[in-house]
């Protein structure tokens, strides 16, 4: 029987977002494979990583693609990219937590394209007048990547509710973001 690796790593993804710490007998287990069958999919739990890492920034650069990021103002675009990015927050929530992805020179390059995407919405903004300029649009997409996080957490521990996920992050992230009139 041949195993499907996307409904794989999918069940990877499901488990690992809610326990981190997870073991590979686990994804296993939560696969409906043999630990066996997981190694020959993922040599260990490094590869595995890396295999969610790539279809983490595949699910993102698909939901900035449909985020039409070009359109309308800077601060519409961050909203309708934070509802896009909903589904994938826990896998990314995950990754964000895994340090070996961000150590050494060999960090995948869809990292980079994603913070140029995002800093590009945000210099946007700040070209138009909408957001403070002294935030750098570094900053303000490490802060949109650590809000998602901390988002996805809340919410699969129950703690927020998961209609509020949008809502929690655009409304923080921008309530320091928007440039203010000065008085």
């Amino acid at each position: 029987m041949a195993v499907d690796r996307d409904q794989v790593l999918r069940s990877a993804a499901a488990l690992l977002t809610r326990r981190s710490t997870a073991t590979m007998d686990e994804v296993a287990r939560a696969a409906g494979i043999s630990r066996a069958t997981l190694h020959r999919q993922f040599a260990g739990r490094d590869a595995l990583v890396r295999a969610l890492e790539d279809l983490g920034i595949t699910e993102c650069e698909a939901a900035l693609d449909a985020a039409r990021l070009d359109e309308g103002t800077a601060a519409d675009a961050v909203r309708r990219v934070v509802a896009a990015l909903e589904p994938a927050a826990g896998l990314l929530a995950f990754l964000y937590s895994e340090n070996q992805l961000f150590e050494g020179p060999g960090q995948h390059a869809g990292w980079t394209r994603l913070d140029e995407r995002f800093a590009a919405v945000f210099r946007r903004g700040q070209h138009a007048g909408e957001f403070r300029a002294d935030l750098s649009p570094a900053w303000l997409t490490e802060a949109l990547y650590g809000l998602m996080a901390s988002a996805a957490w809340a919410v699969s521990e129950g703690r927020v509710a998961r209609n509020d996920f949008t809502h929690m992050i655009v409304e923080l992230l921008l309530g320091g973001a928007l440039r203010r009139e000065e008085s």
